[in-house]
């Protein structure tokens, strides 16, 4: 049966399939409970769509284009606020499917409980959890900011 992206049965289903089983995938009742216990959310989605949809206070805006780059620890373009190895970080995306290639990567950069939200913020605003207004973005590269406020 074909999943609402039409991605059953194929490589890319595959893909997504091979990414989930490095990662835990969570409700957002449940990422929102693992934040307040001290994982980092990671947004990955982009600013336009922040800006349109609005953002979950005091997530970290990373855009999926610079993940790595600013979650690497030997790169020069690290964000300062993501912290250390052992962090617990949970990616975010519009829907729940980008999330999954990030997180998986988030492994592969040696972060060992990499975690998504299922469903995306489409699912987190649908179950009715906390969000706010996106700020404007801060002066500086995308991703190199400070979680948004709380």
């Amino acid at each position: 049966m074909p999943d609402h992206w039409g991605v059953s049965d194929s490589p890319l289903a595959d893909l997504l399939a091979a990414a989930a089983a490095q990662i835990s995938r969570l409700e957002p009742h449940a990422a929102l409970e693992a934040v307040r216990a001290g994982a980092l959310l990671v947004d990955i989605r982009s600013s336009d769509a922040r800006r349109r949809d609005g953002v979950v206070p005091g997530a970290l805006h990373l855009p999926r284009t610079v993940l790595e780059w600013r979650v690497a620890h030997d790169s020069e373009f690290r964000n300062e606020h993501v912290g250390g190895r052992e962090r617990r970080l949970i990616v975010l995306c519009d829907h729940g499917y980008s999330s999954q290639l990030a997180a998986a990567t988030l492994v592969e950069l040696g972060y060992r409980d990499a975690a998504d939200v299922l469903g995306g913020f489409a699912a987190w605003r649908d179950a009715d959890l906390p969000l706010r207004k996106a700020p404007p973005d801060p002066p500086c590269l995308a991703g190199m900011g400070p979680p948004d406020p709380a």
